[in-house]
């Protein structure tokens, strides 16, 4: 499946080939002492976890340097695939749950993925500054955006603002009108042909 990955990204490194090929067996294995991924889900993995998490990719190239925080990481979605993507930047991982991030620790430091730094924290206690803050369906955006304004750095480095850049499904339209004159929408469907990416959304904030 890791095919499913080049067919987007053609100009993978084998390093970085390699590295996403080793999330499988990895995912399998952790998958079966901690529940990260539902076990109906795990043989989408590529799918609908590794290259939904890659859309980001589409709306924005992080240049070197990036600072990047996955708020809600679970397992480390969107944050690892990301991460091998643009291994230039630093990406933070959170997630108040210690079993879910200790799977992506471990899932980090068996592929060597140096500049991913999972975390047990609430996002209420994270301190640090980030370019951008990243997220998967993790809760509706206003609520979002109240907890992380304050870790959005001042610094531009990107062809982007600063601020948050969420995967959401389904009808966002109550959750983005408090922000409708700024917030940007991509459809992921407009990205990759899969049937299951139709009505997959990226949320673009800038703070």
């Amino acid at each position: 499946m890791t095919r499913l990955i080049s067919k987007y990204f053609p100009d993978l490194t084998p390093g970085q080939q390699q590295q996403y090929a080793a999330l499988d067996p990895l995912y399998r294995e952790w998958n079966e002492k901690i529940n990260v991924i539902s076990r109906k889900d795990i043989d989408n993995l590529y799918e609908h976890h590794v290259l939904h998490s890659m859309a980001i990719a589409k709306l924005i190239h992080f240049r070197p340097g990036t600072r990047i925080l996955d708020f809600g990481t679970g397992g480390g979605f969107p944050g690892i695939p990301l991460a091998i993507l643009f291994p230039e930047c630093q990406f933070t991982l959170i997630d108040g749950t210690g079993k879910k991030i200790r799977v992506a620790q471990e899932i980090c430091q068996a592929i060597g993925l140096a500049n991913c730094h999972p975390e047990h924290l609430r996002g209420e206690d994270e301190k640090g500054h980030y370019d951008f803050i990243v997220s998967r369906a993790v809760m509706p955006l206003p609520d979002l955006q109240k907890i992380v304004r304050k870790n959005i750095a001042k610094e531009q480095r990107n062809a982007l603002p600063n601020g948050i850049i969420c995967l959401k499904g389904g009808d966002l339209q109550a959750e983005i009108r408090p922000f409708r004159r700024i917030v940007q929408t991509a459809d992921v469907s407009s990205f990759f042909s899969e049937e299951w990416f139709r009505q997959k959304f990226i949320i673009y904030l800038p703070i």
